[in-house]
């Protein structure tokens, strides 16, 4: 979905992407999909599989819990349709930890295959979208101790990228964590990756595909509307405005800056300030 990172990570990682491929005694080759700034590498492994391999400094690293990530997605009830893990490897080396994941592939291509953004009007059907909202309310109610969307961060970045101060009470659900256009297919409707997913503020999924939908109107329209029974409650502004902040962070960092002014117009519809130029880094 991003662009290959620099030649020394590239060349570490697929070095890395090798390896887990002969610890899971399964063969892969390119063309890879690389994550953000190189954190991930993945390809197809055969013909019914596809393998992910994600670093972690080993200073940052902790211990990877079987109720979390992609491994834990496997306590997701089937209703939540999404690829099915097969099997997971972790080892470190040269300063690096490495969580490489072999899970089932998914024929049917998503929706935005090189953006998280949204260009054109997929065209997608009542049902996919009954289908999607009937998801997310299951994965709402499903335990996790893993808080995705940190409280804490929230109340530091608010005032910094939406002018404002995060409320004392925040209400919460479990939720995907990273629900965009390029982790979505269309009909038969798959939800992708699964790394992020976790306690977070009621509405943030649904506030974090509008923002995603921000360049085809009809489609941002159809999100609104879809999930309005979130959205349009205080909580759901809430957590809409904890997707645009996150957002906006991105932006600050030089990504997204194509939707930048709708975001900071939705923010301002939701909060009456218009939030800070976010500055670059």
């Amino acid at each position: 979905m991003y662009s290959p990172p620099d030649d020394t990570t590239r060349t570490r990682m697929e070095a890395a992407h090798t390896e887990a491929a002969s610890r899971l005694a399964t063969a892969t080759s390119p063309p890879y999909a690389w994550g953000w700034n190189g954190r991930t590498i993945s390809s197809r492994a055969g013909t019914d599989h596809w393998l992910r391999v994600e670093a972690t400094p080993d200073n940052r690293a902790t211990a990877r819990s079987p109720h979390e990530g992609i491994p834990g997605a496997e306590h997701i009830p089937d209703a939540v349709p999404r690829p099915r893990t097969r099997a997971t490897v972790r080892w470190t080396k040269d300063g690096w930890t490495y969580d490489a994941d072999l899970i089932s592939y998914i024929h049917h291509p998503v929706i935005s295959r090189n953006t998280p953004e949204l260009l054109t009007d997929p065209d997608l059907t009542d049902a996919w979208w009954h289908q999607l909202h009937q998801a997310l309310n299951v994965l709402a109610g499903v335990p996790t101790e893993r808080e995705t969307v940190r409280t804490l961060w929230m109340r530091r970045s608010f005032p910094l990228f939406l002018g404002v101060d995060a409320p004392d009470h925040i209400e919460r659900v479990t939720g995907h964590g990273d629900l965009h256009w390029a982790n979505l297919t269309s009909t038969p409707l798959t939800i992708m990756d699964w790394e992020r997913w976790g306690n977070v503020p009621v509405g943030y999924d649904a506030g974090l595909l509008h923002a995603y939908s921000l360049s085809v109107p009809t489609v941002a329209a159809r999100v609104r509307d879809e999930f309005a029974d979130v959205l349009e409650t205080p909580a759901g502004r809430i957590g809409e405005l904890a997707a645009l902040c996150e957002l906006l962070q991105s932006v600050a960092r030089g990504d997204y800056i194509d939707i930048a002014e709708g975001l900071m117009n939705r923010a301002e519809s939701l909060t009456g300030r218009r939030p800070p130029v976010p500055p670059r880094h």
